[in-house]
């Protein structure tokens, strides 16, 4: 295979643009001697004539011409990959993985890798959907680079120092608030304003471990009890199921969306609701990258979008 000049073929380009050698060489800061030597150059390299005798001039072959048909072709190309490897350069190109909880993908994810479609084009994205626990395995085993998860506390600085090392930087992306969802007909379902005490004697439904577990634990025992767990569930819709059914009471956040599901009561409890805090975590260091930072500005934008949670009460 021919090993190809990019330098000759923009000489033989430029000739053929000139018309002749001094103009050639002019407009390259050459010497005519300069030029044709890389076109003779060339021609051997080829295998075939490039140019021949017109007059006191030189012009091209029909070989030369077909040969420049093709370097246009290629010079395209390479202004095509140029322009490529530029937006990888400047962190407008590039891959990114996600991983997310179940609640926080149509709600934060979606409309974040949306804007992003708009805003980056060149940006690819792949969603994980993960519990928000595993997220963390994740990323440490590098099958995500962004990992949104859950907490009963807002981070902290440093907090993700883990063996001696800062392994994670854990940034708040939002504050979540939690309703509390009763059986319709339930004794507070009335209530406007229940709070979290009241409900010390009843069955309670949450998850066996992970930061869903944590946060319901968390915010019962800031008012003053520790739940009993009747039932074991992280499912959203199994939740709710069970309390219709009059199984139980939960807790739910308003990023679940429930909206209005029959044989359930929505009260916001009262005096001081509880929020489950929602957090992005990245490998310590990797913030810097372009990529990762537009995808975290991005969650970042939709995240202030929705913070109206706060003033929402769903009520039955």
């Amino acid at each position: 295979m021919t090993d190809w000049d990019l330098r000759k073929l923009r000489v033989l380009r430029a000739l053929e643009e000139f018309g002749t050698v001094r103009a050639t060489a002019e407009a390259l800061s050459m010497t005519p001697s300069a030029v044709s030597q890389q076109l003779s150059s060339l021609s051997r390299q080829v295998g075939v004539t490039l140019l021949e005798a017109h007059g006191r001039r030189v012009r091209l072959t029909d070989a030369a011409h077909a040969l420049l048909r093709h370097t246009d072709l290629v010079l395209a190309q390479l202004e095509r990959a140029e322009a490529e490897l530029s937006g990888f350069a400047r962190g407008e190109a590039g891959h990114v993985r996600v991983g997310a909880f179940a609640t926080a993908i149509p709600s934060l994810v979606v409309p974040a890798l949306r804007r992003l479609r708009r805003t980056r084009p060149e940006l690819t994205t792949r969603v994980h959907q993960a519990e928000a626990a595993e997220v963390y395995d994740l990323l440490s085993a590098g099958e995500i680079d962004l990992g949104l998860s859950l907490a009963a506390q807002a981070p902290r600085e440093r907090d993700g120092r883990i063996g001696g090392q800062d392994r994670y930087d854990r940034r708040e992306l939002l504050t979540d608030p939690l309703d509390v969802a009763l059986p319709a007909h339930h004794r507070l379902a009335a209530s406007r304003a229940p709070r979290l005490r009241d409900l010390a004697g009843e069955p309670w439904i949450y998850g066996a471990s992970g930061p869903w577990r944590d946060i319901t634990l968390a915010a019962c025992a800031q008012a003053g009890f520790v739940p009993e767990q009747a039932h074991v569930a992280s499912d959203w819709r199994a939740i709710l199921d069970m309390v219709a059914a009059g199984m139980g009471v939960a807790l739910i956040p308003r990023l679940a969306a429930v909206g209005d599901t029959p044989g359930i009561s929505l009260r916001v409890p009262h005096p001081d609701q509880p929020r489950r805090h929602v957090v992005t975590a990245v490998r310590s260091g990797s913030e810097g990258r372009p990529q990762i930072a537009a995808v975290l500005r991005a969650l970042a934008d939709t995240a202030a979008g929705i913070a109206a949670p706060d003033k929402t009460v769903q009520l039955s």
